[in-house]
């Protein structure tokens, strides 16, 4: 039996994104959610274990349910049914997601982070949907409308439109979060509504193969369909992840669970609320990991791009970007990411033993293509 990576609701991927390690397959899995409008630490111990029951009061009005609607003929093109993976929005039976009329209906989870109600969820929770309906914890349903969307990190920004002030959660800093640590998530699981499970911080920096930004925290904390797009909770009630997939052999939580780390989380979301869509940097490199010396080596240089007006070669070895070192192929292309496209960007960099700066204009990341 294969263990599976579920991305809660995720449309199926292409291979570069949905295949991880031999046997492990990319799906989709969908939700989680928790939120609320004030922070407050776990309850005092009980019998030695702690109580999280004044944390949930708070956190908990935040945290929203997620319905979708999908033509079936965009579901196909998105690769099927993974949307939803198994979540009615209702009975949570786990079987394959309900149709009808040439429709897909799926369901996640999501949680405001704004009292005028913006909401934060998965991309693949309601990207390709004609219809999203949230439901508050009072059980006020209300239509939404996507602000923005990013593939590349699997996160969504959506609005709805309240009478009233929403109550709502903050980030928290996911860079303070130790493995060892406490966690809280709650969401949708299985169209159950309104749930939390508790747990730790497993590990962190995880790359499951999902794109070229996986940095993930591992949970152990129960994380199962339905609760893709849900927040994971320091104790003090600050959002430090945005829980996206799991690993396991049966499609349901095994206690290996993955979010998106706040730090990266949180600048996206801000660039999606104001611009509906991230610019990322782009070199125009491919790049290969060099075990035996330090930086990154350049194994092709794309004809007409930065890297090419700038003089970068075949052969050449990128030891950092802007004074910042680069150890891996990955945090080459993750820091030039980072930089926003028009601007210069130093480069060190050692050309057949010898050192040499390389002054680059940053260009616009294209949706596909190499680094």
């Amino acid at each position: 039996m294969t263990s599976s990576v579920h991305v809660p609701g995720r449309p199926r991927a292409p291979a570069k994104r949905g295949r991880g390690p031999a046997g492990v397959v990319a799906t989709a899995l969908i939700g989680l959610a928790a939120c609320g409008a004030g922070f407050a630490p776990a309850a005092q111990a009980q019998n030695g274990f702690p109580s999280f029951r004044l944390l949930v009061r708070k956190v908990l009005p935040a945290v929203v349910n997620i319905a979708v609607t999908e033509s079936a003929a965009a579901a196909a093109a998105d690769g099927g049914d993974d949307i939803g993976d198994g979540d009615t929005g209702g009975g949570g039976s786990g079987g394959p997601p309900a149709r009808g009329q040439g429709k897909v209906f799926g369901a996640g989870s999501g949680f405001i982070i704004d009292p005028s109600g913006i909401i934060v969820t998965n991309d693949h929770v309601v990207g390709g949907a004609s219809r999203i309906t949230v439901s508050l914890s009072d059980g006020t349903q209300l239509p939404a409308r996507i602000l923005g969307i990013d593939q590349l990190t699997d996160i969504a920004v959506i609005k709805v439109a309240a009478h009233h002030p929403l109550p709502y959660v903050q980030w928290g800093d996911s860079r303070q979060v130790e493995v060892g640590d406490w966690i809280l998530v709650a969401g949708n699981p299985f169209g159950l509504g309104g749930s939390v499970t508790a747990g730790i911080v497993s590990a962190r920096g995880r790359d499951i193969m999902s794109g070229p930004f996986d940095d993930f925290l591992q949970l152990d904390a129960p994380i199962n369909p339905g609760n893709s797009g849900g927040p994971a909770f320091d104790m003090n009630g600050g959002v430090v992840g945005v829980n996206t997939a799991i690993i396991s052999p049966t499609g349901g939580s095994v206690g290996i669970g993955f979010a998106i780390p706040s730090q990266i989380a949180a600048g996206v979301v801000t660039e999606l609320e104001q611009h509906g869509h991230l610019d990322r940097g782009w070199l125009g490199v491919a790049v290969a990991d060099d075990d035996a010396r330090p930086g990154v080596k350049v194994t092709a240089v794309e004809p007409d791009s930065p890297a090419a007006h700038a003089g970068l070669r075949g052969g050449d070895r990128i030891l950092a970007v802007d004074g910042e070192p680069v150890h891996s192929a990955l945090a080459l292309i993750r820091a030039v990411a980072e930089i926003h496209p028009g601007r210069s960007a130093r480069l060190t960099v050692v050309r057949r033993g010898r050192s040499l700066y390389a002054a680059v204009v940053v260009g616009l990341r294209p949706s596909t293509g190499r680094q």
